[in-house]
């Protein structure tokens, strides 16, 4: 009987031995798995790290393209204020030659009456 439970006990012993060795494994299995998961976040960070550098990088370019914009603009500004000037003096000459004309008509009509000339000889 003793041999019977020292194979109880050697069966047992090699069960548990089994048993806890299948467990390490699972655990070192899962691990690994984490460990995989981890490794391709930190690859995917770097790439998204390097992708926005790259955006940074045409942020800038186009922060330097507005200002050279605006720089364009204000000069553009200065152009629309002079022609805006200018408009603005054609209309007062257009207000002044109507008026002359107006006044020349009616020097016409003043000579025509004194001096009684048809009005086909004047022009």
């Amino acid at each position: 009987m003793a041999s019977g439970k020292d194979t109880e006990k050697d069966q047992l012993a090699a069960s548990l031995n089994d048993l806890f060795t299948n467990v390490s494994d699972m655990i070192k299995g899962e691990l690994q798995g984490t460990n995989n998961v981890l490794e391709l976040l930190e690859k995917m960070n770097v790439r998204v790290g390097e992708e926005y550098k790259g955006f940074g990088d045409v942020a800038s370019g186009l922060r330097v393209f507005v200002e050279q914009l605006k720089s364009k603009s204000s000069t553009f500004d200065d152009c629309i204020q002079q022609l805006d000037a200018i408009e603005q003096h054609v209309m007062e000459f257009e207000a002044l030659i109507a008026m002359l004309d107006r006044y020349v008509s009616l020097l016409e009509s003043k000579m025509q009456h004194v001096y009684q000339i048809p009005p086909a000889a004047l022009k």
